[in-house]
C-alpha cells in the first residue's frame, strides 16, 4: 500500500526537442507557490544545455543544490541507476518537497516511470528505500510542428523524414502521459489546433490536455497533480482503448468478452543510438527487444480467446476531423509473404497509428507483435500462445484463468490476429478486405 505522506513526489517532464519543455520548467520555478523543488535536468550530450538554460532563465543558480544536471546519457536508459540514486539523494536530504525531472527530448518516458516507481516501497522484491512516488508524467507538444511537419497526424508518412523516425518517439510520449501542454498554440490557426487536438485525443484519451504558449501552465497544473497510476497509465493509450473496446469511436460488435495482452513496454532493455549532432537521434525501437511471456497467475498478460472471426469498427457518428479507430480481428493465421506486402507495399498512408498481435501459419507457436507509428514499422516475437505450450501446462493455465478457458477456440485457441488502427478518414472497408486477404490459403 502506498503510503504518500511519507514520500516525495516526483513529476516527469517530457517531450521531443524544441517544444518548450525548458520554458516550461522554467515558468514553473519562476513561480513555485511555495514548493521547494528540486530540478533533474538529462541531457544527452557531454554538456548539459537544458540546465545553463535554467539557470539562466529560473530560480536557480550555478551554485543552487536544487539543481542537478545529468548529462552524456539518456535517464530511460544508461543513466537510469544515476537517476534513481539522484532521486533518493534529493529526498533523503529531507530539503525539498517536490522533485520535478526534465527528460532529454529523445527519451522514452515508459521507463523512466518503471525506474522512478521502484522507490515507492510497493514492491517489496526491490532492495531500495522507500523515497518518493511519481504523482505527473507531462508531455509538452509542439502544436506547430504538430500542424506543419506532421500534417496534424494524416502526413506521418513523409519519404523526407530522418530515418530515426521522430514521429514514432512523439507517439510513445504522448501515449505515455497524464497531462499533455500543447505550447505554441499561438502559432496555429484555430482550426489547426482542433485539429492536432483530435490526434491527439485520438492517441491518448485519457491525458488531461492543457493549451499554452510560451509554456505559460499554472504550478498546480504540474505539481502535487495526484494524476499518475501506474496501471491506468498501461491501459490509458488510444489503441489498447480500442483493444478492450472502450474506445471513443469504436463498438463491440463481439458477443464474448475479449481477453488481451497487456504489453507493458518500459520493462524492456533497449539500446539507443546517440549522435553527437544537432538532435541526438535516438533508436526507439520497444519491440525490438527479447520478451517472454509469463504464464502463472500473477503474470500482467492476458491471452486472446475468440470464437469468431469478426471485425470491430466504428459506425456511430461521423468523427470530428475524420480522426476514427477500429480493430481488425481474424482467429485464423496470415500469410507471412501476403501480411509482409501488405505492410511494406500496400500501408494506406491515412493510418497514424497501429498496434496489436498476430500470428503466421508458417510459425504457430509464436505470437506476434507489430507496431506502426510514421514510417516505423516492426514486428518482433513476443513468446508463445497458450495453445502452443505442452498439454499439461495450457491445462493448468486454463484452470487458472477461467475467462481465456471459456474464449477458447476449439482449433485455434488463443491465437488470434487483432491490430488497432487510428487514422484519419480511412477506408476501412478496404483495410479490412486488405487484412483478409492476407489470411493464409490453407487457413480459407
Amino acid at each position: 500500500m502506498l503510503n504518500k505522506k511519507k514520500l516525495i513526489p516526483v513529476s516527469l517532464l517530457t517531450g521531443y526537442l524544441g517544444s518548450g519543455k525548458t520554458t516550461l520548467l522554467n515558468q514553473v520555478l519562476s513561480n513555485q507557490k511555495g514548493y521547494k523543488v528540486a530540478v533533474i535536468v538529462n541531457d544527452i550530450g557531454e554538456v548539459n544545455i537544458d540546465a545553463s538554460l535554467i539557470q539562466k532563465g529560473g530560480n536557480v543558480t550555478q551554485k543552487d543544490e536544487n539543481l542537478v544536471p545529468l548529462s552524456n546519457g539518456c535517464i530511460c536508459c544508461t543513466l537510469k541507476v544515476d537517476l534513481m540514486k539522484q532521486i533518493i539523494s534529493l529526498a533523503q536530504s529531507k530539503k525539498f518537497d517536490y522533485i520535478l525531472i526534465e527528460a532529454s527530448g529523445i527519451c522514452e518516458p515508459g521507463p523512466i516511470a518503471g525506474s522512478i516507481c521502484m522507490l515507492d516501497g510497493t514492491d517489496e522484491t526491490v532492495n531500495l528505500p522507500a523515497v518518493a512516488y511519481l504523482d505527473n508524467i507531462t508531455t509538452v507538444v509542439d502544436a506547430k510542428r504538430m500542424a506543419d511537419e506532421f500534417g496534424c497526424g494524416d502526413a506521418l508518412l513523409n519519404e523526407n523524414m530522418d530515418e530515426e523516425d521522430i514521429e514514432n518517439l512523439l507517439v510513445q510520449q504522448i501515449e505515455y502521459c497524464t497531462t499533455i501542454v500543447l505550447n505554441k498554440t499561438d502559432l496555429v490557426t484555430d482550426e489547426e489546433k482542433k485539429n492536432v487536438i483530435s490526434v491527439i485525443k485520438a492517441l491518448q484519451p485519457k491525458a488531461k490536455i492543457i493549451e499554452t504558449t510560451y509554456g505559460n501552465v499554472d504550478v498546480d497544473d504540474i505539481l502535487s497533480t495526484g494524476r499518475f497510476d501506474y496501471e491506468k497509465i498501461l491501459e490509458s493509450a488510444g489503441w489498447i482503448q480500442a483493444m478492450q473496446g472502450e474506445g471513443e469511436n469504436s463498438e463491440d460488435h463481439d458477443e464474448h468478452e475479449e481477453h488481451h495482452h497487456e504489453h507493458d513496454d518500459h520493462d524492456h532493455e533497449h539500446e539507443h543510438d546517440h549522435d553527437e549532432h544537432e538532435e541526438h537521434h535516438h533508436e526507439h525501437d520497444d519491440h525490438d527487444h527479447e520478451h517472454e511471456h509469463d504464464h502463472d497467475e500473477h503474470e500482467e498478460h492476458e491471452h486472446h480467446g475468440h470464437h469468431h472471426h469478426h471485425h470491430h469498427h466504428d459506425e456511430g457518428e461521423a468523427e470530428e476531423y475524420g480522426i476514427g479507430t477500429f480493430v481488425y480481428q481474424n482467429v485464423k493465421p496470415f500469410s507471412k509473404q501476403k501480411f509482409e506486402e501488405f505492410v511494406f507495399a500496400k500501408w494506406p498512408k491515412e493510418v497514424i497509428r497501429a498496434k496489436g498481435l498476430f500470428w503466421i501459419a508458417d510459425d504457430p507457436q509464436t505470437a506476434y507483435i507489430f507496431e506502426q507509428s510514421g514510417k516505423q514499422k516492426t514486428a518482433t516475437d513476443d513468446g508463445k500462445w497458450i495453445a502452443a505450450f505442452p498439454e499439461y501446462e495450457r491445462k493448468q493455465i486454463l484452470q487458472m484463468n477461467p475467462d481465456i478457458a471459456e474464449a477458447w477456440h476449439p482449433v485455434y485457441g488463443d491465437r488470434v490476429n487483432k491490430l488497432v488502427f487510428i487514422g484519419r478518414n480511412m477506408d476501412k472497408d478496404a483495410m479490412i478486405k486488405a487484412l483478409d486477404d492476407c489470411i493464409s490459403d490453407e487457413a480459407k
